[in-house]
């Protein structure tokens, strides 16, 4: 007479979920947990402030302000924030460790809400680094009280704005992909290719402003006020560029297999 097993079932249903912050603290842990993430880390803070050094070293005194040194800070946070924001995505799949991550966490719309937060936060910081370094600076850069002169409100929101659309362009890219290498050349070579198309081609210049994020982000770069069509043309581009793919990522990553 075979012997009958009892079966057990295993009730979770009080068990309490992860807090929020939890996660977004895991998240932002594991940006320093690699080699490649400390390293992009030390690199986002050193080469700003290497630009803006450059800039100190080159510039006459009226010119160094602090508005010039924002200005040059943009660029290499443009760049390197990006990455930043794939490898939130990217990095657990290419190691393989994605399967932990959604075993301990199974909401995966949870932990991409954490890791949009992380990468939000780090926008901050990033901006915050910037902010200070450009302050420090310009009141050493000989330009007198006249540094600060032209500074405005409007200066801090949009240089902040550049930061969070470009490291969540980098999240979205991140999330389509799950690929670390495929996600960085796909963010660098098709917005450019995009650009090079719309500014070569003549009938397409006109729509360049409303269709291509690297035009409608130029006065991001500049520190200019955006006029009412700036704002549109920038709203427009960044539904085009970030946000469709931020929500075709999403599904992606609810949609991808775990092995």
């Amino acid at each position: 007479m075979s012997q009958i097993t009892p079966s057990f079932t295993l009730d979770v249903s009080s068990t309490p979920r992860v807090p929020f912050t939890r996660l977004v603290s895991v998240e932002l842990r594991k940006t320093a947990d690699t080699r490649a993430g400390r390293w992009l880390l030390a690199a986002i803070a050193a080469i700003t402030a290497a630009f803006m050094i450059i800039f100190f070293a080159v510039a006459d005194a009226p010119d160094r302000i602090f508005e010039n040194f924002i200005a040059i800070a943009a660029t290499p946070q443009g760049f390197l924030l990006p990455v930043l924001g794939i490898l939130l995505v990217t990095s657990e799949w290419s190691q393989r460790t994605a399967m932990v991550t959604f075993a301990l966490e199974p909401s995966r719309s949870r932990v991409l809400a954490a890791k949009t937060v992380s990468a939000l936060l780090l926008g901050f910081a990033a901006f915050f680094a910037a902010v200070v370094i450009a302050a420090l600076c310009t009141l050493v850069g000989g330009a007198g009280s006249d540094g600060f002169a032209d500074l405005t409100l409007i200066a801090f929101v949009l240089f902040l704005v550049l930061q969070l659309l470009t490291i969540i362009q980098g999240l979205a890219y991140g999330l389509i992909l799950l690929n670390t290498p495929a996600a960085i050349v796909t963010f660098f070579v098709l917005p450019i290719a995009a650009s090079i198309i719309f500014n070569l081609v003549p009938f397409l210049q006109d729509a360049a402003p409303w269709l291509d994020l690297g035009t409608a982000q130029q006065p991001l770069f500049n520190g200019e006020n955006l006029s009412g069509d700036e704002y549109g043309q920038l709203a427009t581009t960044s539904l085009i560029w970030i946000v469709l793919p931020f929500v075709a990522g999403w599904f992606r990553l609810m949609r991808a297999e775990l092995k």
